[in-house]
């Protein structure tokens, strides 16, 4: 097979790759600050606020991704609340992402030592100020790697929206590999473009967790 042919081709899988790194920054814009808010919830002493979030992670995490895309694009309409295909791509994916990452922020937040919460107080910061400002920024600088190795998990889950016809990666090569009948080749070269940007993530991340390790001990 001529190599411009491939290059033809990975050319034409580009846009798909664009759209799942942009629908991947949307999801964890979503899927952050809940998670954040769902380890908060978690810890708190008020048993009600603490029960029922644990009821909603453990239901986010006990449904496929692909289950809730479905309800958010086909069942939030039902209720007057349509989305297109990215945005219901986005949010489902992020909800999950935030029930998953909830417990990795919640070690993050219980390994902040207990030192840095007294000098706050000493400082006179009330409390909402010292977790903004003091603990949570240290919890979220532990849990980087964590967060960085769902990430990465959830880049490629982003294939999961071409079950609702979102443009990204996966849809592309199969649209291409259509049009030419070339399934085991195209499909390959996805696979090949997702292991490009999942790999060097996954080393960055291991090689960022060794560090934070070195620096801990």
């Amino acid at each position: 097979m001529p190599a411009d042919t491939w290059v033809a081709w990975l050319g034409d899988l580009m846009p798909g790759l664009l759209l799942s790194l942009q629908l991947t920054g949307v999801l964890l814009v979503i899927g952050l600050p809940l998670g954040t808010l769902f380890a908060v919830g978690l810890k708190s002493p008020v048993r009600v606020i603490k029960y029922v979030t644990v009821a909603v992670v453990e239901v986010a995490r006990g449904i496929p991704a692909l289950v809730l895309l479905y309800i958010v694009y086909f069942g939030l309409p039902q209720v007057e609340i349509s989305l297109d295909a990215f945005l219901s791509a986005a949010l489902a994916l992020g909800v999950s992402f935030a029930a998953y990452s909830s417990a990795a922020i919640r070690s993050g937040i219980d390994a902040v030592h207990p030192g840095q919460r007294e000098a706050a107080r000493a400082l006179g910061l009330q409390r909402g100020d010292e977790f903004f400002r003091v603990v949570l920024p240290q919890a979220m600088k532990i849990v980087t790697p964590p967060l960085l190795g769902w990430a990465i998990i959830y880049f490629q889950a982003t294939s999961l929206a071409f079950a609702i016809a979102v443009p990204e990666l996966l849809s592309r090569a199969y649209t291409l590999a259509t049009q030419n009948f070339q399934y085991f080749t195209i499909l390959a070269m996805a696979a090949v473009v997702y292991a490009a940007i999942s790999i060097p993530a996954s080393l960055f991340a291991n090689s960022l967790a060794h560090r934070r390790g070195r620096v801990g001990t």
